[in-house]
């Protein structure tokens, strides 16, 4: 799959390139149907926030981005998905490609059962990246991006389960950023923390911009208007609205928006 670089395309957020362009996308499980003709324009380097009541599809928009319901049965997709101008559904897309640009947060912290280290180099060695001191230059620099290096920096090699669970989370992102992503989804990031550690986590996010696109799913709305430069909010698999998050939380089109933020419902 070619790099993923934005078109010279506008979306609503000022002073942002396109980078995601989805377009009439419905998603089945079988019979049932969890994303219903969703369109929707993503910006470059922008903090984009999915929000709606559980159940409503984010998670899995969120998931068609990097093609993971393809690992699901019975799933099938109408519509288009563009990253960079290429459609993501197309038949010459290698999917390991994608994943590797794409790269994806859990909600769960889920460091592997190896040493920090090891942990942050593995997608690297899965790619071909063989000299050791340009993985070491890597694993330090993802670690800093991460803001984690300070804290683990002594024990490297050390098992990355024995860090705490604001520790793992950051570690994951490490792991994720190493491989050098366009773009990154991150699920609940923070829902499983605590205040402290999920304030660090939302300040990674906004340092992370910088350099990377990053679309979030959250069910915390002061979370969503804190870290995003603008949000979707879905329900019942459809999208309500899209605008930039000051609008939608100060100022929505639409009554269902309205009674969601302020949390009349969901």
């Amino acid at each position: 799959m070619p790099k993923l670089n934005p078109p010279e395309a506008k979306t609503n957020s000022p002073g942002s390139n396109t980078l995601i362009q989805i377009e009439s996308l419905s998603l089945h499980y079988g019979e049932s149907k969890a994303l219903k003709n969703i369109s929707l324009t993503l910006g470059e380097k922008v903090v984009t926030a999915f929000i709606g009541p559980s159940g409503c599809g984010k998670s899995t928009l969120l998931r068609c981005l990097n093609r993971m319901n393809d690992l699901i049965d019975n799933v099938r997709i109408e519509g288009s998905c563009k990253i960079g101008g290429h459609d993501i559904y197309s038949p010459d897309v290698d999917v390991i490609e994608l994943r590797k640009r794409v790269g994806m947060v859990f909600q769960k912290s889920n460091p592997f059962p190896k040493s920090i280290y090891e942990n942050v180099a593995y997608g690297l060695h899965l790619h071909g990246s063989k000299s050791k001191p340009e993985i070491a230059a890597v694993v330090e620099q993802s670690l800093r991006s991460a803001a984690l290096w300070d804290e683990v920096k002594d024990r490297l090699h050390a098992s990355a389960l024995g860090l705490s669970g604001g520790q793992q989370q950051r570690l994951c992102i490490a792991r994720a950023i190493a491989i050098k992503p366009e773009i990154i989804l991150m699920d609940e990031p923070a829902s499983a923390l605590d205040p402290l550690a999920t304030a660090r986590i939302e300040e990674l996010i906004l340092e992370l911009k910088k350099d990377f696109t990053i679309v979030i799913v959250t069910h915390n709305m002061q979370q969503a208007a804190r870290i995003s430069d603008q949000t979707a909010f879905f329900y019942i698999g459809e999208l309500i609205e899209f605008d930039s998050t000051a609008k939608i939380f100060t100022n929505p089109a639409k009554k269902q928006t309205e009674d969601y933020v302020t949390g009349r419902f969901g």
